[in-house]
């Protein structure tokens, strides 16, 4: 009787030192996440403030007005937030089709020794630091926008206001086609993992309803993973957004707005990279300092969006999982 009272007190001290041990786990891993929730929000917060100069002599008009000129302390975000926009839908017009082209190549045809070289191959860009982007930009794509491709298309398509003006090689057409370059690997990946967690039976009846390969793809795997894919766009746009060294190198450097792709141009955290050490008053540094608020409130929707839209295919029915 003795002995089994002992055992039994054993086994309650055990499982009292569980029941400690996985409320402090939780514990330590909820202060962890509440961590990054405060670090975000410290970071806009002191970007407010460092901000307020600017946001209380210029207001709504900081984003609408076209006039830099520190020297007459006259600051207008809209080039900059144009040179942006434009840029990084350019590289998502480029990088959206041939990213889930590479998607569906990797998860729905390519034979496994093939799969294993090409993703390799797409993780690999994603692993060049931005620097080696620009440099190849400036001394391989813009001579070859300059040369051939630019007074092509100035040629065949000159009536367009995209494609007219001097080709110069740097400006926002380099901008983009760059940044497509970059935030390729971004879509693929993420649109191959939505994919993966399409569950094998709608492919299956699919198939044995008698639809073809691409039939099966299109209606079964797209269709059920659009809402994730999507979010992986987003999360690319969101990357084309806030690239800095490498669009700096070959956007051109010009606070002005333009129709024509061909013009040089200023992205928001070019800007920022550029002329922060040449702030030489508050209001200077201040709009420097919105400009980049607009930036980090812009990337944080986008990137919650997406990631929304990508847990809503990864939660899907029973039997859909991420791989």
């Amino acid at each position: 009787m003795k002995k089994n009272t002992h055992k039994s007190g054993l086994f309650e001290r055990s499982t009292l030192n569980n029941m400690f041990g996985d409320r402090a786990f939780r514990i330590l891993t909820l202060v962890m996440a509440i961590s990054v929730v405060v670090l975000m929000a410290l970071m806009g917060w002191q970007m407010f403030q460092s901000a307020r100069l600017s946001i209380d002599k210029f207001g709504f008009n900081f984003i609408t007005a076209q006039v830099w000129d520190p020297v007459k302390e006259e600051f207008g975000a809209l080039p900059f937030i144009y040179g942006t926009m434009v840029t990084s839908l350019l590289a998502l017009l480029i990088a959206g089709p041939i990213g889930l082209g590479v998607a569906i190549f990797l998860n729905e045809v390519a034979p496994s020794r093939i799969r294993v070289v090409v993703s390799f191959l797409v993780e690999l860009l994603a692993a060049i630091p931005s620097v080696i982007y620009g440099l190849w930009g400036i001394f391989v794509l813009a001579p070859i926008l300059r040369d051939h491709v630019e007074p092509w298309l100035g040629k065949w398509f000159g009536f367009l206001p995209l494609f007219q003006g001097s080709p110069l090689g740097l400006g926002m057409l380099a901008g983009g086609l760059i940044l497509a370059v970059m935030i390729l690997p971004t879509i693929a990946a993420i649109s191959r993992e939505v994919m993966a967690a399409v569950p094998d039976t709608q492919r299956e009846a699919a198939l044995a309803l008698g639809a073809t390969k691409w039939e099966m793809i299109k209606v079964s795997v797209l269709g059920y993973a659009k809402s994730g894919i999507l979010g992986g766009v987003m999360l690319g746009l969101g990357r084309a957004l806030g690239e800095t060294m490498a669009v700096t190198m070959v956007i051109g450097n010009r606070p002005d707005v333009s129709a024509s792709l061909f013009a040089p141009a200023y992205s928001m955290a070019s800007v920022i990279a550029n002329e922060f050490t040449e702030a030489t008053y508050d209001l200077y540094l201040s709009a420097l300092v919105e400009i980049g608020l607009i930036l980090f409130v812009i990337t944080l929707i986008l990137n919650a969006l997406a990631r929304l839209l990508v847990w809503s295919v990864a939660r899907g029915p029973k039997g859909g999982h991420l791989v």
